[in-house]
């Protein structure tokens, strides 16, 4: 285990669904829905992956989980690649990687108490041995809950209630690195911010390194130090949250952010997007995104030629054949 470089490296990472047809299910293509993503995560920082519905966002999440297998590319985590990962290793690494749903009410047992759930989690890692009620309410103070909660069932509880209790359900096994998939989105406006300001008070305490994924950027400028845009299944923008909110490179960044609302406004137009994202199963040619680009200057090599994810300028990386990398003159 190593103290230095990124807590989790994601390189070309790829996950292609089978898509099967007709009586003997035979292979008719793919659902490209993570196609080449790659990433860094340094210990103790929060990066926001951000996209619509549909980019791919939570499958890459599953994928590092290992709870779907990819289909090419290399995920290493404290320096140990994930796919080697078997048995106690594998168990040893679940320990250390947890995520929190969307959904909490769907995400608990109904028929257990809170206490009996949190105590599952203790006894499959075998933790807290004799001392489990104690643990159970230390766990529930960590979020905000009551002792006397732990004999409760799930649909005793708030939407945000039912969210902290999932916080804690992660909180069991002391783990290194989270991932947050949609953890707000569920829950009331007058909620999201106490949810938001109790992962920020959990990741100083413990040290917690987060993958926060959400489609709402009216979020992530509140919980990121980092920001990786995704469409279609690729990264096509990161930078460092405020570059992002104040020099959105990527014309799918500049879009997603100008449908943000603020307060008084910030003079940004808003930009309309053509038709919808398209089908993972039929992605176009070339540029991913050129079939809704607002460029006025879509061109042939848009069309047909994908463009790379390249540095662009100092901690920022574009996948644009419009933004001029880092490498040639002329860089601004």
């Amino acid at each position: 285990m190593s103290s230095d470089g990124p807590l989790l490296s994601v390189d070309g990472l790829v996950k292609h669904f089978p898509v099967r047809t007709g009586l003997f299910r035979a292979r008719a293509g793919s659902v490209r829905a993570v196609d080449g993503v790659s990433f860094e995560i340094q210990r103790g920082e929060t990066l926001a992956l951000v996209g619509e519905s549909g980019s791919g966002k939570t499958t890459t999440a599953r994928l590092i989980l290992r709870l779907l297998e990819p289909t090419g590319g290399g995920m290493r985590f404290d320096g140990e690649e994930i796919l080697e990962f078997e048995g106690d290793r594998l168990k040893q690494f679940r320990r250390r990687a947890q995520i929190i749903f969307q959904d909490p009410f769907g995400s608990l047992n109904p028929r257990l108490t809170v206490g009996g759930a949190l105590r599952e989690v203790l006894r499959v890692h075998s933790l807290a041995q004799g001392s489990e009620d104690e643990r159970v309410k230390e766990l529930l103070d960590a979020v905000g809950l009551h002792p006397d909660d732990a004999r409760k069932y799930p649909h005793e509880f708030s939407g945000g209630q039912r969210q902290r209790i999932g916080i804690a359900r992660a909180l069991a096994v002391e783990p290194e690195f989270i991932v947050a998939d949609e953890p707000v989105s569920a829950l009331d406006v007058s909620v999201q911010a106490q949810v938001l300001n109790l992962l920020a008070d959990l990741q100083e305490r413990f040290r917690l390194t987060y993958l926060f994924i959400t489609h709402d950027l009216s979020v992530v400028r509140h919980v990121a130090d980092r920001v990786a845009v995704m469409y279609l299944g690729r990264i096509v923008e990161t930078a460092d949250c405020e570059a992002v909110f104040s020099d959105p490179l990527h014309p799918y960044t500049q879009a997603l952010l100008s449908a943000v609302p603020t307060m008084g406004g910030d003079g940004r137009e808003r930009i309309r997007l053509s038709g919808e994202m398209a089908s993972p199963a039929d992605p176009p040619s070339g540029c991913p995104f050129h079939t809704r680009c607002p460029h006025p200057s879509v061109d042939t090599i848009c069309r047909t030629e994908p463009p790379r994810l390249e540095a662009v300028k100092p901690r920022r990386m574009a996948s644009c054949h419009k933004i001029r990398p880092a490498s040639r003159p002329g860089l601004d």
